[in-house]
């Protein structure tokens, strides 16, 4: 069970630096978000958003972060 609550804390932890992040990105104008291979769409009855540049985006820097820790963590 302890194995349990230290990944939870651990994904909290995780989930308040990326949210920390984003509100740090918007504060500084940096247009994630409003990339310019996002997808948008507007009509009459509705509107559709895909962030498709900003999610490609963010999997490269989370995937380069990721390789950075996990070799740190080998040595």
């Amino acid at each position: 069970m302890e194995s349990i609550a230290r990944y939870l804390m651990l994904g909290g932890i995780v989930l308040f630096l990326i949210g920390g992040g984003a509100y740090l990105a918007a504060k500084f104008g940096l247009p994630l978000g409003r990339l310019p291979g996002d997808i948008r769409i507007e009509g009459e009855n509705g509107s559709f958003y895909f962030p498709l540049a900003t999610s490609i985006l963010a999997s490269v820097l989370l995937t380069i972060v990721l390789n950075v820790i996990l070799r740190f963590l080998k040595k």
